[in-house]
């Protein structure tokens, strides 16, 4: 830095850039450009990175426990840097899951003028002439149990599956953050959908370091002035109408609290009842990030949706114009090709994301209903403690057609870390389940899950929630119609249930999963840690 650097606003360009998950493999050059682009805009900018967790790598074992943790950790590490380092704006650069939301939290926390980039998914792999993601080998573990592909087969899709840098290619967790970044108002318009290895990346970080230094210079719009509660339901309507993740109303209300908007369960089962799914993207449809792109990405969608009266024109974004003034020049949906289609040619008017109360989710839980076909279902309960004892009944077809499977102690305490369910799920999928079996949880689910799944059961079972009542055979009725999760149990006897209840010992004692474990609340207010109440504040 010269002398004249340090009578300049200061500038911090953060990413999860490491060598350790394909996810952020590429990030550090993303990281440099926009560096590049804020100097030469001027504004003294200077880097630094923070942890990113693979859920990919994470997914099915107790590394899947530091998955959500991570989230917070980022967003308090960079907070921390902002404060220490005294930075006067951010451009967040993140690749996997979990860092999107942190650095989306991150910002409205610190609430410094901020852009966020996102990394890129990776191309499609191929496998005997069919595009394939990383959900597939999950899908494949299922298909292998049940004898319906060789070991071989089973190495092939593996080997196939991510073929280069970027993020898991459908409409799975870190695309459906990805396009929400953008409808809030926090990302540039157009910014998530080209992969990880298209060179307009490379403009995007640009372009964020040029913008991130005029919001500088002229002093915001700040991520508070542009969160604003239309903001967030203009970001929920867009989740559904790509078919997006479960995993997006856990982060848009952790995101909501950080920007201090009142955002509920109600405000998503609002917006989602009125907007249909327009896209046709995996898991639920057939195409990858990619293909939305060329079919006009994010902006085509919004479009769309806000001819139809279903988005908030009026939203300030980081580009300085509103929401309508971003998406005026915008073409509408293409005919002639499937990955998109108009409003009146809807893919399905199914909620694409469907919140459920009753007597064994009081709190609320969700599921997603995009595209599937199978909307309700009852059935007996086979109860299971973890993720593994439910695995491996899975695998080993100990699992019968119309069993409701519940996994519990997964929440944000029990588990602690709320792991997601993938590789029960998409085993269900690859045994030839799917269509027969329901799943419960007080845990998550990948964006890659697919099937009547529901998650997000509050209270949690380690919080005394009705869920940690249930016993093998309770019959269970999921209604995503209705919006219905209930057990045909009376209010007398799953108090009597209860009172009999032990919470489980806690499975770390130290360290940071145990200190998470201790401030963590409800998923049905985001799974957001807050400071324990000890009397002295």
């Amino acid at each position: 830095m010269s002398d004249a650097d340090f009578d300049k606003p200061l500038l911090g360009v953060v990413s999860t850039w490491n060598t350790v998950t394909p996810c952020n493999l590429h990030l550090g050059g993303l990281a440099e450009a926009a560096l590049s682009a804020a100097r030469s805009s001027g504004v003294a900018a200077l880097s630094f990175t923070t942890i990113a967790v693979s859920d990919g790598i994470a997914m099915g074992h107790e590394g899947m426990r530091a998955s959500l943790v991570s989230r917070e950790v980022i967003a308090d590490s960079v907070e921390l840097m902002v404060i220490g380092e005294g930075f006067d704006g951010l451009v967040t650069i993140a690749g996997c899951d979990k860092s999107l939301p942190a650095m989306l939290m991150v910002a409205a926390r610190t609430d410094v003028p901020s852009v966020f980039v996102y990394g890129g998914s990776s191309e499609p792999g191929h496998y005997r002439g069919q595009e394939i993601s990383a959900l597939n080998p999950f899908e494949a573990v299922g298909a292998f149990a049940a004898g319906e592909i060789t070991a071989a087969e089973l190495r092939e899709i593996e080997l196939a599956a991510c073929p280069g840098p970027g993020s898991c290619a459908g409409m799975y967790t870190a695309n459906s953050m990805a396009s929400v970044a953008e409808a809030l108002g926090l990302a540039l318009p157009g910014s998530a959908g080209p992969s990880a290895t298209s060179a307009r990346r490379f403009e995007i970080a640009r372009s964020s370091g040029e913008v991130a230094s005029r919001l500088l210079r002229e002093g915001g719009p700040t991520p508070r002035q542009i969160l604003t509660k239309q903001a967030f339901e203009n970001a929920i309507a867009v989740a559904c109408a790509l078919g997006g993740s479960t995993n997006v109303v856990l982060h848009l209300l952790a995101i909501a609290a950080e920007a201090r908007v009142s955002l509920e369960l109600d405000d998503i089962a609002r917006v989602s009842k009125r907007t249909p799914q327009i896209a046709n993207l995996r898991p639920a449809g057939h195409y990858l990030m990619p293909d939305l792109d060329r079919a006009g990405g994010v902006p085509a969608v919004m479009r769309e949706l806000l001819s139809a009266n279903l988005l908030h024109p009026e939203p300030i974004t980081v580009t300085g114009r509103t929401v309508g003034e971003n998406l005026q020049d915008v073409a509408p949906v293409q005919s002639g090709q499937d990955v998109l289609r108009a409003l009146t040619d809807a893919r399905t008017l199914q909620n694409g994301l469907t919140v459920l109360r009753g007597s064994l989710a009081p709190e609320g839980a969700v599921m997603k209903t995009a595209h599937l076909g199978r909307l309700s279902h009852r059935g007996p309960a086979r109860v299971f403690e973890s993720e593994e004892d439910a695995m491996t009944a899975i695998v080993g077809l100990r699992v019968q057609p119309g069993d409701v499977i519940v996994i519990r102690n997964e929440g944000p305490r029990g588990g602690p870390g709320m792991r997601e369910m993938l590789a029960p799920t998409a085993a269900i999928q690859g045994s030839g389940l799917g269509k027969n079996v329901a799943l419960v949880t007080d845990g998550r689910f990948s964006g890659g899950s697919f099937g009547l799944v529901v998650g997000h059961v509050a209270p949690e079972a380690a919080a005394g929630g009705p869920i940690a009542a249930l016993r093998d055979g309770d019959l269970i009725t999921i209604d995503a119609v209705a919006g219905v999760l209930d057990v045909a149990l009376s209010e007398t006897e799953l108090k009597k249930r209860l009172e009999d209840w032990n919470p489980r010992p806690a499975r770390y004692e130290s360290g940071a999963l145990a200190k998470y474990a201790s401030l963590v609340g409800s998923a049905a207010r985001g799974a957001i840690c807050r400071p324990v109440d000890n009397g002295v504040r």
